[in-house]
């Protein structure tokens, strides 16, 4: 980004830019060359309520940006825009929790984990009713009883409904069910996946794929705002990196990048990036403090014996300890988190 001063700028104007350039924490530099009147360039990305100070400072006349790559997704403004979903706000002042098995194995499983995520505040019931696995011989998921099943049970205990297609004609059966369509981190750069899942009118959480920048990840975000997907929701989940006692990196610095670029709603997936339960938990506050506006978790009734991911789904009775948390690190935050429990508690 370039600070242009105006013609009649007194020497010494453009060392003022780059002090509240540095007093804002951005780096910057006073450059030479014939722009025929001071300039200061300042690296992005620069938050919005930056850009207005810097906007305010004496003498200060344009400011050039470079044309974003992903516009559509591009944050010129201060908050978040939250996705509606149903009475639901993705990235309003309320954390959201969207909790469940990683797979749908069972109708009781399935009606289990929706009771308890509901008692404890979850707004969402998650759940694969297709399962992308890295061994062919790996459990794949129960297939369209599976969506029924979730769709049920979210109905029976007010939620909403979020899991994965995994291909054009899947996004389809699972709009059908579902109220927000997942796109997971194997085929995140699916562009036909993309435009396959903005065709059918439902909000689209877009998890960030394990080898992708921020740039890729809201580049893929463009691609279902500009196919007409009613809302995205970014979700980080956790990159690949040499570290073996995590499963995954959980990137909070890379999900308060993107909550300086975008005006999407960020969310994280505490449980992918952790790969044990011990640590699920202690991320997922992480994510919070570093300015996620909710999560997303798996829970089991019985991890020990689930077909997919056991060792890192929480036990059903580990969501009120997560709910609690979510409403100490939210309110120090500035934001609310509370159960259905303690709402009737308070109503009563």
């Amino acid at each position: 980004m370039i600070v242009l001063l105006d013609r009649n700028a007194p020497e010494g104007a453009a060392q003022q830019v780059v002090a509240a350039a540095s007093r804002l924490g951005l780096p910057s530099r006073r450059l030479g060359g014939d722009w025929g009147r001071q300039a200061v360039e300042v690296e992005e990305p620069v938050p919005p309520r930056a850009l207005r100070i810097l906007r305010s400072l004496p003498h200060v006349e344009e400011i050039l940006r470079a044309p974003s790559s992903y516009p559509l997704a591009a944050s010129e403004a201060e908050e978040t825009r939250p996705v509606r979903v149903g009475d639901v706000e993705v990235g309003g002042r309320e954390l959201v929790l969207m909790a469940g098995p990683c797979a749908v194995e069972s109708e009781e499983q399935v009606e289990e984990a929706a009771r308890v995520a509901a008692r404890e505040g979850a707004s969402f019931l998650r759940g694969g009713a297709y399962k992308p696995r890295t061994r062919p011989g790996d459990f794949q998921g129960v297939g369209p009883e599976g969506l029924r099943w979730l769709r049920a049970a979210a109905d029976r205990h007010g939620l909403l409904v979020v899991t994965e297609a995994l291909d054009e004609a899947g996004c389809i059966e699972v709009a059908e069910w579902a109220d927000v369509v997942q796109i997971g981190a194997r085929t995140m750069q699916a562009t036909s996946l993309l435009k396959a899942a903005a065709r059918v009118g439902r909000p689209v959480l877009l998890k960030r794929a394990m080898s992708a920048t921020v740039e890729e990840w809201l580049s893929a975000a463009e691609y279902l705002l500009e196919g007409g997907a009613p809302g995205v929701i970014l979700c980080e989940r956790g990159s690949r990196s040499f570290e073996t006692a995590t499963r995954f990196s959980l990137d909070v610095g890379a999900l308060a990048a993107a909550k300086l670029r975008t005006h999407l709603p960020v969310i994280a997936d505490p449980s992918h990036a952790a790969g044990r339960r011990a640590l699920v938990l202690p991320l997922a506050r992480a994510a919070l403090a570093a300015g996620a506006d909710g999560l997303l978790v798996e829970a089991h009734p019985d991890p020990a014996c689930a077909r997919c991911d056991g060792p890192q789904a929480l036990l059903l009775d580990d969501l009120s300890a997560l709910a609690q948390d979510m409403a100490k690190v939210g309110a120090a935050v500035g934001r609310s988190f509370s159960s259905r429990r303690s709402r009737l508690a308070v109503g009563g």
